[in-house]
């Protein structure tokens, strides 16, 4: 009787440890629910690589995250951009934070939703931003077990007035989200996750003094298969979004692919 209480207790260790170390990331492209637990700090280090005909672009990414509290978690990103239209350097800084308002937990799965805001302050020099100064809400819920995993986001960009009085439009991003563990493995074990995203750009027409644009605006959808490899507190994500429908106005560059390459420590 004691043994087959040893054994029972020591199996439910064990997928507790799978779950809170294996299920605290987020999708690759969209946005998840996941907050650091208290005093807990995250090192994330991205590469994005964009083409849209003969626009393209590589971002390569530094943030840091900061849980104050199990729900909360605070971030800042420094990107750096090479493109062919301005010189490389450091474009516009980003502040966010993130706030678990639900979490429930059964045996092997945990479910929650979130709050999110992101400020971007007009900070870049030599044209490498955008102008203005951008935010974004949005809302994200997670289903994560042992085996599948279940992502849905929505996501809604305000972009502001540039001094030449361009009003960028605003754009709505919704994510959905699939992902799956063939095999399932022990905590100090390499995991492996596969995903399918679905993911949704709106955009409204930009604006110049009061006349829209006729080439802005419009809306790209992509289907973006990916993988996350995990160990313990580190992981590494890559994946890419492939366009499969496009209704942009007037004559503006279709998105070829866009592709991401991640990673994360936990500390």
């Amino acid at each position: 009787m004691k043994r087959q209480a040893l054994r029972i207790a020591s199996s439910g260790l064990l997928l507790l440890l799978n779950s809170t170390v294996l299920q605290a990331h987020d999708p690759i492209f969209g946005l998840g629910p996941h907050t650091l637990f208290k005093g807990g700090t995250e090192v994330h280090i991205g590469l994005d690589r964009n083409e849209a005909g003969n626009n393209k672009e590589t971002i390569s990414t530094l943030e840091l995250a900061y849980g104050l509290t199990g729900n909360w978690t605070a971030r800042i990103e420094l990107p750096y951009e090479d493109r062919d239209d301005v010189p490389n350097g450091v474009s516009d800084m980003s502040v966010a934070t993130k706030y678990r308002f639900w979490r429930r937990d059964s045996l092997g799965v945990q479910e929650s939703s979130t709050a999110f805001l992101k400020v971007k302050p007009d900070t870049a020099s030599n044209n490498r931003g955008s102008g203005t100064t951008d935010s974004i809400l949005g809302l994200a819920y997670g289903y994560e077990s042992r085996k599948w995993y279940r992502w849905a986001a929505v996501r809604y960009r305000f972009n502001g007035e540039t001094s030449d009085n361009l009003d960028r439009g605003d754009k709505l991003l919704i994510d959905l989200v699939g992902g799956i563990r063939f095999k399932q493995s022990a905590y100090l074990e390499p995991d492996w996750v596969w995903m399918l995203e679905l993911n949704g750009e709106k955009t409204s027409r930009s604006e110049l003094s009061g006349n829209k644009i006729g080439d802005s605006g419009g809306t790209e959808w992509f289907l973006s298969p990916g993988l996350m490899w995990t160990l313990r507190n580190f992981a590494i994500k890559t994946g890419v979004q492939l366009p499969v429908a496009s209704d942009l106005n007037g004559n503006q560059d279709e998105s070829d692919y866009r592709a991401r390459l991640e990673f994360e420590w936990h500390l």
